[in-house]
C-alpha cells in the first residue's frame, strides 16, 4: 500500500469513527422504538459516549501541553532543571502534579513529548503516576465526597506520591536509561517533527498545528479505550464483586480491578468509590482510588500506541504490584 492510500484510509477512517460519534449522540435515543435497539447496546452507547466526553476536555489540554512543550521547551532547558542523581530526580518529579494538574486522560501525551525532550523514563514515569492524583482539584473531589472520612483523602495523597516514587524506582531499576517509546519512521530518520516553528509559521501557529496532528493521533486510542471500558461496565456483574468485598485481602484487589475497568477520570471517581463505602473496606476504597488514576483501560490502549508492549506490560505489573502492597501496608497500620 502506498503511504498516499495509506494516508487516505486512515483518514477516511477518523472521518467515519466522528461521524459515528456524532450519530450516536444525537440521534439513537430518537431511533431506539423504531430499531428496538437492546437495553444493553443503549447503556454501552450512553456509557461510552460519556466516557468520550468527559476525557476529550482533557485530551485538549494534554495535547496542547505537550505542543506547548515541543514548541518552546529545548532539550537543554530539560536537562538543566532536572537533577542530575537519577533518585533524587524522583521527589520533584512526584511533586509536578501540584503544579500541573493533568488528569490521566491527558497525561499520556504530556509524558511522551518531555521522554522525547530528553526525561529519563523512569522520570516520566513518576510524572505519568503521580500527576492524575497529586493535584489541588482531585484532593477537594476526594474530601468532597468523604466528608464523614476525610482520612481517606489525606491518604490517598500520601500513598500516591509513595508508590510514584517506589514505582519509578523499580521502572529505574528495570530499563535503566533505555529508549522505550515507538518512533516512527520519520523521527528515527531526524527528520523532525511536521510542523517545525519558523518565521513564516510562527511559534503559537506551530503550536497549534502540533496540538491538532496530536489530538487527532490520541483521539482514536481514546474511542478504543472508551468503548472497550463501556462494554465491560455494561455487561460486568457487580453482584459478584460485592459477595467479596469484606474481605480484607480480595478486596482491594477487586477494586483495583473494578477502577481499571471503569476508566474513570480522577477528579469524578471519588464520588464513585464513595457509593461503594458500605460495601467494601477503608483499604479496598483507598485501591480504588490510587490505582485507577495510574493507569486503567483506556490509559492502556493509548499507552501501548505510543510505548513498547513489553515496557507497557511490565509498567502495568509495577504499578499493580506497589499499589496492592501499599494498600495493605496502609490497612494494617493506619485505616
Amino acid at each position: 500500500m502506498t503511504k498516499q492510500k495509506s494516508t487516505w484510509v486512515k483518514e477516511t477512517a477518523a472521518f467515519g469513527l466522528i461521524a459515528l460519534f456524532l450519530y450516536l449522540f444525537f440521534f439513537v435515543d430518537l431511533q431506539q422504538d423504531q430499531w428496538n435497539v437492546p437495553p444493553n447496546l443503549l447503556t454501552v452507547n450512553t456509557i461510552f459516549l460519556s466516557i468520550v466526553l468527559e476525557a476529550i476536555p482533557f485530551i485538549m489540554l494534554g495535547v496542547f501541553i505537550s505542543a506547548l512543550i515541543q514548541v518552546f521547551v529545548s532539550e537543554e532547558t530539560i536537562r538543566r532543571v532536572l537533577p542530575r542523581n537519577a533518585l533524587l530526580a524522583l521527589f520533584p518529579a512526584a511533586l509536578l502534579g501540584i503544579i500541573f494538574p493533568v488528569c490521566e486522560c491527558a497525561i499520556v501525551p504530556v509524558v511522551r513529548r518531555l521522554i522525547k525532550k530528553g526525561m529519563p523514563l523512569h522520570i516520566g514515569v513518576v510524572f505519568l503516576v503521580a500527576a492524575p492524583v497529586l493535584n489541588p482539584v482531585v484532593f477537594a473531589s476526594t474530601y468532597y465526597a468523604f466528608q464523614s472520612k476525610p482520612e481517606i483523602a489525606y491518604a490517598r495523597m500520601g500513598l500516591s506520591f509513595v508508590a510514584a516514587i517506589l514505582i519509578g524506582l523499580v521502572i529505574w531499576l528495570l530499563f535503566k536509561k533505555t529508549n522505550q517509546l515507538k518512533w516512527s519512521k520519520e523521527e528515527l530518520m531526524g527528520k523532525g517533527p511536521k510542523h517545525e516553528a519558523s518565521p513564516d509559521i510562527g511559534k503559537w501557529k506551530s503550536t497549534f498545528y502540533h496540538a491538532g496532528d496530536e489530538f487527532f493521533d490520541m483521539g482514536k486510542y481514546l474511542l478504543l479505550g472508551a468503548l472497550i471500558a463501556s462494554v465491560f461496565q455494561t455487561f460486568l456483574d457487580r453482584s459478584i464483586l460485592q459477595t467479596l468485598g469484606s474481605n480484607e485481602f480480595q478486596s482491594p484487589a477487586i477494586m483495583m480491578g473494578l477502577a481499571y475497568i471503569l476508566s474513570l477520570c480522577s477528579e469524578a471517581d471519588a464520588f464513585i468509590a464513595a457509593s461503594f463505602g458500605s460495601t467494601f473496606t477503608a483499604g479496598s476504597l483507598l485501591a480504588f482510588l490510587v490505582y485507577g488514576p495510574m493507569i486503567d483501560l483506556k490509559n492502556t490502549i493509548m499507552l501501548l500506541a505510543f510505548f513498547r508492549t513489553k515496557f507497557t506490560l511490565v509498567l502495568i505489573g509495577v504499578i499493580t504490584g506497589v499499589v496492592y502492597i501499599l494498600v495493605l501496608i496502609c490497612q494494617a497500620l493506619i485505616l
